[in-house]
């Protein structure tokens, strides 16, 4: 349970008596979940289960299951203060008993409620809630968490791998794996790749298989459709046992309106602003919680706290968060309510946000807490007591779009919108940025990463592999949706598995080991991620040529190691192009995205590139380059050549004034 110390302030002795409650009520709990619900307790020496629940207007509220044939006269809760219901039971409950809350609305209505906190459900169709025991697991991760203490994230490298569980691989009949299944398949697949992380999409407990998780009614309760809780603790600590990350889409900014949910949970507004043209998102069919009470945040708060303390999760996406900054969002004039300011500006929304960073930090201070947010909003990544919302991660959606839009363009056509490609580099190191090719962009007609590329399908091979290397250059973190490894053709189908007949394909073996590869010599670079956040790691060569489309940079590790990309973006081979360099010597080509191992042409500059004399591009050195059409590729100095000092020719007054101080000096040596 919950005690002082979890809060950090000394609390009111007229409060010590239930101090769970005053927690919670006051917006202040951060496990709430041990609290509310249903748990195995002790009354009058006997052990029975305790059932609470918030539902302030309710005229009656009861606990019923099929222990008791749905009979809401069998076990009836009373309040505990004027909000908050608690009832008891005469027996322990079995595990995975179906329950659910009995409500008579303040209308008088009969309604039957899902447990807000849950910690297991019925599978849809079904929308029970089941009892389950978290306690009794073992975790075997404790290496994988000494090793996050030591080695923070910031300057670690992050490549991750975002996918849908239900659908990046089924059995032969159309069902899907389960989160053993997964354990044993996607673990070493993603290991052998040279991802980092796993981020899945919201695996908390939801109704409708299309809306891929993001409507959520169990904030407590990992989706059942893959197995259960417990099953799930395992599929997370044999990730952590593989040096594999765990990362969650959670979503605090709206819910869906399923009877047995959130929604009027006590017939009314209670989870929900009570005011439509703030509780509802209308383009979503959902509702928007209400931030303002202090339920609602204890709610939220120790749901996100809830799954990096009970199931060790590394990260939370935090989805759509500039639909809960901006009181207009997706809302047309007369449809949004200005704050009290008269902006608009959700002013709780923002406090919530600092709240939930700051219990986040306070409960896991290695969390990686990611904001998937599309706007200008100032300082998502800084912390709260800067005036930041307090994340440490926001997806740069900004250089996701312009990169994309680029990408598909005639390459006839990219000199006219070079700005597409550098105007990320000048706030990169605004944020701490995630670069994210996610599933947002491979549905709803955007098609796959390699059909955005423009040509034949060479072309397009070539297009997406220079792109996805000029990613890996790029200063931030990484983020992939699952299929692009192999470059899947058709756009991203949640009902199917992906497409991995394409493998029997050559060119689609040869993306999948284009990916394998670059993913890996990202990895063993610390020149690409150890200084993502700063200029310190990164500085231009050449950002100016639009006329050919290729921009030179250098990133850099903290030792004084560097790297140089080299970025061709049109299909055009280039002989003779030069580039100033920082250091010289003899230079050589490390990685390029034109290998023939991964389908290209091979073209290359070797493991000897010489500079000359020749200034370039603010260096006192250059060297002249072969470019292959349509590529990334990455030098690395082997060899410095220190500049020769050059001794100014002497007079021959000089050299009798040197001599005569030589024979001086021998003298007074002699005489000592």
């Amino acid at each position: 349970m919950e005690n002082k110390k979890d809060v950090g302030k000394e609390l009111p002795e007229a409060k010590q008596e239930n101090l769970p409650l005053y927690l919670f009520r006051g917006g202040k709990s951060r496990r709430a979940y041990e609290y509310l619900g249903l748990h195995k307790t002790s009354r009058n020496g006997r052990e029975c289960m305790v059932a609470r629940v918030w539902a302030p207007k309710a005229k009656e509220v009861s606990l019923v299951g099929n222990f008791c044939n749905w009979d809401k006269a069998k076990y009836p809760l009373k309040k505990i203060d004027d909000e908050v219901w608690e009832g008891f039971t005469d027996f322990v409950f079995q595990p995975f008993e179906l329950y659910k809350f009995y409500v008579k609305t303040a209308q008088g209505e009969d309604t039957y409620k899902a447990d807000p906190y849950a910690l297991h459900t019925e599978t849809r169709p079904g929308t029970a809630s089941r009892y389950y025991d978290l306690e009794g697991y073992h975790w075997q991760d404790a290496e994988w968490r000494n090793q996050k203490k030591k080695n923070p994230h910031y300057s670690q490298p992050v490549n991750i791998y975002e996918m849908h569980a239900g659908s990046w691989r089924k059995y032969a009949d159309g069902s899907v794996f389960s989160y053993e299944k997964l354990g044993d398949e996607l673990i070493p697949y993603v290991k052998d790749m040279g991802f980092t992380h796993i981020e899945f999409m919201p695996l908390t407990e939801y109704p409708f298989d299309g809306s891929w998780g993001y409507q959520v009614m169990g904030y407590f309760a990992p989706t059942s459709r893959y197995g259960q809780p417990k099953d799930f603790m395992r599929f997370v600590d044999r990730c952590h046992q593989a040096g594999i990350g765990v990362i969650m889409d959670w979503v605090p900014a709206h819910f869906p309106k399923d009877a047995a949910g959130l929604a009027r949970f006590d017939g009314t507004p209670c989870y929900e602003y009570a005011d439509p043209r703030k509780g509802e998102h209308k383009d979503w069919g959902t509702l928007v919680f209400d931030y303002a009470r202090n339920e609602v945040v204890s709610f939220l708060v120790s749901s996100a706290v809830f799954w990096l303390r009970e199931y060790h999760i590394d990260g939370l996406r935090v989805d759509a968060v500039a639909s809960m900054l901006y009181l207009d969002y997706s809302r047309n004039d007369g449809e949004w309510v200005p704050n009290k300011d008269g902006g608009k500006e959700n002013l709780e929304a923002v406090e919530f946000l600092k709240t939930l960073n700051e219990a986040a930090f306070a409960e896991e201070p290695e969390v990686m807490m990611i904001a998937e947010e599309s706007t200008s909003w100032p300082m998502v990544t800084k912390p709260t007591y800067m005036g930041g919302l307090g994340f440490n991660y926001k997806w740069n959606m900004g250089w996701m779009n312009d990169m994309l839009r680029y990408m598909s363009l005639d390459p006839l056509f990219r000199s006219g919108n070079h700005s597409s490609l550098t105007f990320s580099f000048f706030y990169a190191f605004s944020e701490n940025y995630i670069l994210p090719i996610s599933h947002d962009e491979v549905v709803y007609g955007k098609g796959s990463l390699v059909n955005k590329m423009p040509g034949d399908e060479a072309q397009k091979q070539a297009g997406m592999r220079c792109f996805v290397t000029y990613m890996m250059a790029h200063p931030g973190k990484k983020l992939q949706f699952m299929g692009t490894e192999f470059a899947q053709k058709n756009e991203w189908n949640f009902e199917k598995e992906l497409e991995w007949g394409l493998l029997q394909h050559q060119e689609h073996r040869d993306a999948q080991n284009f990916f394998r590869a670059v993913n890996r010599f990202y990895l063993s670079r610390p020149e690409l991620w150890e200084q993502d956040f700063d200029w310190s790691g990164f500085e231009w060569i050449s950002n100016d040529d639009y006329k050919q489309s290729v921009i030179a940079f250098r990133r850099k590790s903290k030792d004084g190691r560097e790297l140089v990309a080299v970025c061709n973006f049109v299909p055009v081979e280039r002989h003779n192009y030069r580039i100033g360099l920082p250091v010289r010597g003899t230079w050589a080509e490390v990685f390029s995205s034109d290998d023939k191992a991964f389908g290209g042409g091979g073209v290359t500059n070797g493991s000897s590139v010489k500079t000359e004399d020749i200034p370039m591009h603010g260096c006192e050195q250059s060297a002249a380059l072969t470019l292959p059409a349509n590529t990334v590729f990455f030098l690395e100095c082997m060899r410095r050549n220190p500049k020769r000092a050059v001794k100014p020719p002497q007079s021959k007054l000089s050299g009798a004034k040197e001599k005569l101080s030589v024979q001086r000096r021998s003298v007074k040596a002699k005489k000592a």
